[in-house]
């Protein structure tokens, strides 16, 4: 017999057992216990609320446990928006610095994921313009220079690449660049739920846009994303 199979009974036992207990003893009793017998049960940390409230309290351990609960997806939301990991490191440490500084006036009004993904967007586009008022523009144009110096970026034809054949890691940029010619109102929808895989509903609170508008958007927005890397690169030519 395969040993999940001989196992099976004992684990729905176990369950059971649990469920019991927590019956009996009380819900976090039951939790503690599940911990003990299943060490690969995560328990369930503090709600963002709890941690703001400890936060304003006094406890800056609070603020930690939010860096380390946000960093990764706000760092990702930082790249997608910038092109470059460096960039995106310094931005997302602003992007914090200004959480840490505001979180004990915020009011909750929203919840602190979506306060928290504002903040980063305002602070992804004032970095992009900072940056082409210096005159660093977008990631990499992709045509020639004003003054015919610098020539047309060859990135692909706009019909099978000559060897048939563009390597996923070629295709990841592509997307990247054909990224960076929207403009700031699609970059973003797209970043936030095509990367961020958050909800209409959430995108509209964070946006602070109908929920029409945010599907709306959205689908434009994947219409312009798709004709531009439809003149770039076709399914034939990614392997």
């Amino acid at each position: 017999m395969p040993l999940l199979a001989a196992a099976e009974p004992l684990l729905h036992a176990g369950v059971e057992a649990l469920r019991m207990l927590e019956d009996y003893c009380g819900g976090m009793v039951g939790v503690l216990l599940a911990a003990v017998a299943f060490p690969g049960l995560r328990l369930p940390g503090p709600t963002d609320t709890e941690l703001v409230e400890r936060f304003r309290a006094g406890d800056r351990d609070a603020f930690r446990e939010i860096v380390l609960r946000y960093q990764d997806r706000v760092h990702t939301l930082c790249y997608r928006w910038l092109g470059d990991a460096p960039t995106a490191e310094e931005t997302a440490q602003d992007v914090f610095l200004a959480v840490f500084r505001s979180l004990g006036t915020f009011r909750g009004e929203a919840r602190l994921s979506t306060w928290i993904f504002k903040v980063t967007l305002n602070h992804c586009r004032n970095r992009r313009l900072h940056r082409s008022r210096r005159g660093w523009g977008r990631t990499e144009s992709l045509g020639p220079s004003a003054d015919g110096e610098t020539p047309e970026r060859q990135i692909a034809d706009d019909g099978p690449a000559a060897d048939a054949g563009t390597t996923t890691r070629e295709a990841q940029a592509l997307v990247t660049a054909a990224l960076d010619r929207l403009d700031d109102d699609h970059r973003q929808i797209l970043l936030l739920r095509d990367v961020e895989d958050l909800s209409y509903d959430e995108i509209a609170e964070i946006l602070e846009l109908p929920r029409g508008t945010v599907k709306s958007r959205i689908h434009r927005a994947r219409a312009e994303l798709q004709a531009i890397l439809a003149r770039k690169i076709g399914p034939e030519d990614v392997r």
